[in-house]
């Protein structure tokens, strides 16, 4: 006597792929797009601003011309090249870490501090004597607050969104354990 057959298993077609979406690229979109920006905006505030010339915009916003040879708030004059190497390692650093999925609010967080670092690198690599040697534009001025550029914006609000990210990420996680 011959055993009987197992029975047949219901056969069940296999998922379709899922097609995950890069986070890659609405980043780097983001990015190219503050880099731009941050550009324009530092070739008219160069082109209309210089010889000590200002334009009061509104209460104590002022457009004002200044180069920043240093770090934030133009502290470390002279420091110019390792702070652009700093912000090199840092965009490569978010760059890597776009390969894992991340929420969209960090992901465009993540878009704006590359854009942002990027804007700044390009002052020090071509608005210098030297590689590297560049100073960064700024002029954005409130006159009660070191002056800035739209770079400077950028990652301060890349930084925020990457705060928020990770706080709606770590609410998520405890919702669902």
């Amino acid at each position: 006597m011959s055993d009987p057959a197992p029975p047949a298993e219901p056969s069940v077609a296999p998922d379709p792929p899922v097609e995950r979406r890069s986070s890659l690229t609405p980043s780097l979109l983001v990015a190219a797009t503050i880099v731009v920006l941050d550009q324009l905006t530092k070739h008219w505030a160069v082109n209309r601003l210089s010889d000590d010339r200002m334009i009061d915009v509104v209460w104590t916003l002022r457009f004002n011309l200044t180069f920043n040879s240093g770090m934030a708030f133009s502290q470390g004059r002279g420091l110019g090249p390792l702070v652009g190497v700093v912000a090199i390692g840092v965009v490569v650093f978010l760059l890597i870490g776009l390969r894992r999925d991340g929420s969209s609010i960090s992901n465009l967080g993540v878009g704006f501090v590359i854009g942002g670092a990027l804007g700044n690198v390009v002052d020090r690599l071509f608005r210098g004597d030297a590689w590297m040697r560049g100073a960064v534009v700024d002029f954005i001025d409130f006159q009660w607050f070191p002056i800035f550029n739209i770079a400077d914006i950028a990652v301060n609000v890349g930084g925020a969104l990457l705060i928020l990210g990770s706080l709606f990420a770590g609410r998520r996680g405890r919702v669902e354990t």
